[in-house]
């Protein structure tokens, strides 16, 4: 659903980053919808705030509808980039394997990462493609780099993994469980007993005595 043909049929940008005024839409309404949800959001004071008229935002995203999955597109976009550099890392396992953990830790632990899934979970019933598409991408975007890195170590001979999927699920739910899911269920204004660089160091020192050579 995000791909440039449908983001175009849905009166999104090909190329959002080279305007300006659709850049400060999709960031009005991403704040609209998360404070006051979708239900409750008016078009016109996000067009307003984005120093746009009515019929300027009309010409990016013809409806509420559409600027609702405009603005998760771009969320999944925003969350492919900051987690696409963390494969490319260099190293031992260990040094690799922290690398992807603090990142992961960072960005599920980022108050608005969690706002955005809190935003699809609550509207997942009016948008249910949305919600299955960010989802899916989200496993895809996170997991794929560090699936891929831990091919590469067992080939090396670093691990000993027979199933990379199964392996990167189990690192990466042991930093989740703290960061994400504590939070998203009792609120941010909880955190994490342990900082996250502990936790990211924990939970790799747990999988390296499962998987390390």
């Amino acid at each position: 659903m995000f791909d440039k043909k449908a983001s175009a049929s849905a009166g999104v940008s090909a190329s959002p980053d080279d305007d300006p005024r659709r850049t400060a839409i999709v960031a009005r309404a991403r704040k609209a919808f998360m404070s006051s949800g979708y239900a409750a959001a008016r078009v016109e004071p996000i067009a307003r705030a984005a120093g746009v008229s009515t019929a300027t935002l009309y010409g990016y995203f013809p409806s509420k509808e559409h600027l609702f999955e405009g603005v998760i597109a771009d969320a999944s976009v925003d969350f492919a980039v900051r987690m696409g550099a963390v494969g490319a890392a260099e190293g031992s396992a260990r040094e690799r394997l922290t690398g992807f953990a603090s990142a992961y830790a960072e960005f599920m632990g980022d108050a608005f990462v969690r706002s955005v899934f809190r935003l699809v979970m609550a509207e997942r019933p009016r948008f249910r493609d949305v919600a299955i598409t960010f989802f899916e991408r989200g496993r895809s975007d996170f997991g794929a780099p560090l699936i891929g890195v831990l091919a590469e170590l067992d080939r090396a001979g670093e691990l000993r993994v027979e199933k990379p999927s199964w392996a990167a699920g189990q690192l990466m739910g042991m930093v989740e469980h703290p960061v994400f899911l504590m939070p998203l269920v009792t609120g941010d204004e909880i955190h994490p007993a342990r900082p996250i660089a502990q936790i990211a160091a924990d939970a790799v020192e747990t999988f390296l005595a499962r998987y390390g050579v």
